[in-house]
């Protein structure tokens, strides 16, 4: 895959990055828009230890063949440009939603709002209530969002096992149109902590490249733990989802959808913590307004991946 191909992978993954920065907007959604879901779907899989292991030792002379057919089975390049088309966007949008959340948090978690409610009405189909299971599932998926909404930070810290988890949790997203890690983020209370951790990381390695004295980055543990999360992730909470979906799609389905419903909560607490006067009319005006905007983002989008807009991958 080179030239015009590899572009077009890295630009889908700008786009999948700048939705995964995003809570309510999934990378999933924007890779099925885009005509490239089936083949992420079967590269994340595809991915195995084993295979990992002979891809590290590629150089070796002996395990040069078993390493360049591993790399194709996972679809290597493919992974590693669009990888890099959605670290771009990650950097890029997160250094701006650090301003917004910090000068206009009723603006910025009122879209938000309106992002997730929206993800949440467009999935509404995929719930089904018929049976205990299911009934359970809605429930359980509610009811762990609704509290982790306004809970997880405090009881949860930002310890290197919870960014770990963390990690594990927001990969699986990857593979669920309609569900962002960046949500599943905010449920854990790790959504801002993670992005003032990342830009802190990348102005220390601007501030090395500028010249400047070389150290280790502030933030580095925090997302060299949060990547080793997502490694792990992708060998268990990846797969784990995949099978589910395969076994029992429907209660799975449930149980996301209504986790999305339960974190409706999330952006309402997060403003009420930021806003310095408190809940005024302005601001409860402010947020309903940003959130009808942040649901027709969605809404959009949605008719786009439902239309003629989904391509064949090139």
């Amino acid at each position: 895959m080179v030239g015009r191909e590899s572009l077009g992978v890295y630009l889908r993954g700008i786009a999948m990055g700048a939705a995964d920065a995003v809570p309510g907007v999934s990378g999933g959604t924007i890779a099925l828009l885009t005509g490239i879901y089936t083949r992420l779907i079967d590269a994340i899989t595809a991915v195995e230890p084993d295979r990992l292991l002979d891809i590290v030792a590629t150089p070796l002379p002996d395990r040069r063949a078993d390493g360049i057919d591993a790399f194709r089975e996972i679809d290597g390049i493919f992974l590693a440009v669009l990888g890099l088309g959605i670290a771009t966007a990650v950097v890029t949008v997160s250094r701006v939603l650090e301003h917004a959340m910090a000068a206009y948090p009723a603006a910025t978690f009122g879209g938000f709002f309106g992002l997730i409610g929206a993800s949440a009405w467009l999935l509404r189909r995929e719930m089904q209530f018929d049976t205990r299971g299911r009934q359970a599932a809605a429930l359980a998926g509610f009811a762990i969002a609704f509290l982790l909404s306004g809970q997880a930070e405090g009881a949860l810290g930002h310890g290197p096992v919870v960014t770990f988890l963390a990690g594990t949790v927001a990969v699986s997203a990857m593979i669920l149109p309609g569900v962002s890690g960046s949500l599943l983020l905010l449920l854990l209370g790790q959504y801002a902590y993670m992005i003032d951790h990342l830009n802190a990381f990348i102005d220390a390695l601007l501030a090395v490249a500028r010249g400047g004295t070389v150290a280790l980055p502030r933030g580095t543990p925090t997302i060299v733990t949060f990547l080793a999360g997502g490694v792990v992730g992708l060998f268990t909470v990846a797969h784990a989802v995949r099978w589910a979906l395969d076994h029992w799609q429907t209660a799975t389905m449930t149980f996301l959808v209504a986790l999305v419903v339960g974190a409706l909560r999330a952006p309402v607490v997060q403003t009420g913590q930021r806003l310095e006067a408190g809940w005024s009319p302005a601001a409860i005006g402010l947020f309903a307004v940003a959130a009808v905007v942040g649901a027709a983002v969605v809404i959009a989008i949605e008719r786009a991946a439902s239309g003629e807009m989904v391509t064949p991958d090139a």
